[in-house]
């Protein structure tokens, strides 16, 4: 129950920072909404800073934290894009497409077999895909295509966390991805900015504190229970996300995305589900 509460308490702030960038999307450029986002999300990591000082940093995989730190700008930079131009919920739910890539990335990266389980869930995962898109029977959302890439990119951003986690602590792996972050999320930045407005400012704060408390209370939940438990919980980002886009912004999200999205999501948490069960039987 408490891993289950921490994962309904990241919905909550992760939904939040997407409607959050949604309403500053009209106001500043989604690159620069990026770059604020990850300045301000080591708020959150500093008291960290305080407590073990440069000990937090030591580390003999510095070109791996690099790689990681580029996949998660470049999914960024995209995802931010797509909250500014498409609906809250579509964009959500094809968010939830990157365990799903990942599964596909870990074959060149690690050598990982993909058994009668997986392959299951790629085609559930990819057949929810093509229903939020409806390819030849709707109208291409370039919106929707974006956050197809981005969650592409993502799900590199989940195999390199995945090698990284053998060796190095999550703090030193937050630590690393805030710290690169921000000067690669500045230099795209650069080419399109203005200055905030105060009110802009509050917005961009709440944005990256929101931002970097989601992955924590995730985090949290992924260390009270096990994944295939908390990993349901993750479809309540969609429920308040629909919520949001709809009494904010007036999005009407279609019963497709909706079932589209469950099939995604469905998808990753029966992987998730079967990791455990392999992880349990090789510690027996």
């Amino acid at each position: 129950m408490h891993g289950i509460l921490w994962m309904l308490f990241s919905t909550m702030w992760m939904a939040s920072m997407h409607a959050a960038v949604r309403h500053v999307s009209d106001r500043l450029h989604p690159f620069e909404i990026a770059f604020f986002a990850s300045l301000f999300g080591m708020l959150v990591v500093l008291p960290s800073f305080a407590r073990s000082g440069m000990a937090l940093l030591r580390t003999g995989r510095l070109a791996m934290h690099g790689v990681r730190a580029v996949f998660h700008v470049i999914s960024m930079l995209a995802y931010f894009y797509a909250l500014g131009v498409a609906p809250l919920a579509l964009v959500t739910a094809l968010a939830f497409t990157g365990p799903v890539f990942a599964i596909a990335l870990a074959v060149p990266m690690f050598g990982e077999r993909i058994n009668g389980v997986r392959w299951l869930a790629l085609l559930i995962g990819f057949t929810g895909i093509l229903v939020v898109l409806r390819p030849g029977f709707a109208e291409m959302d370039t919106g929707g295509l974006v956050a197809l890439f981005a969650a592409m990119f993502f799900s590199g951003v989940l195999v390199v966390t995945k090698s990284l986690s053998r060796t190095e602590s999550s703090l030193t792996i937050t630590a690393y991805m805030l710290l690169l972050m921000v000067p690669m999320s500045l230099i795209p930045a650069l080419f399109v900015w203005q200055w905030p407005d105060g009110e802009t400012f509050l917005w961009l704060v709440f944005i990256g504190v929101s931002s970097a408390t989601g992955r924590l209370f995730l985090a949290q939940a992924l260390k009270k229970a096990p994944v295939h438990v908390v990993m349901p919980v993750d479809f309540c980002r969609l429920i308040w996300v629909t919520g949001l886009g709809f009494f904010i912004f007036g999005d009407a999200p279609d019963p497709f995305s909706w079932a589209g999205g469950a099939m995604i999501l469905g998808s990753a948490a029966a992987v998730a589900y079967w990791e455990r069960r392999i992880a349990k039987q090789d510690s027996t």
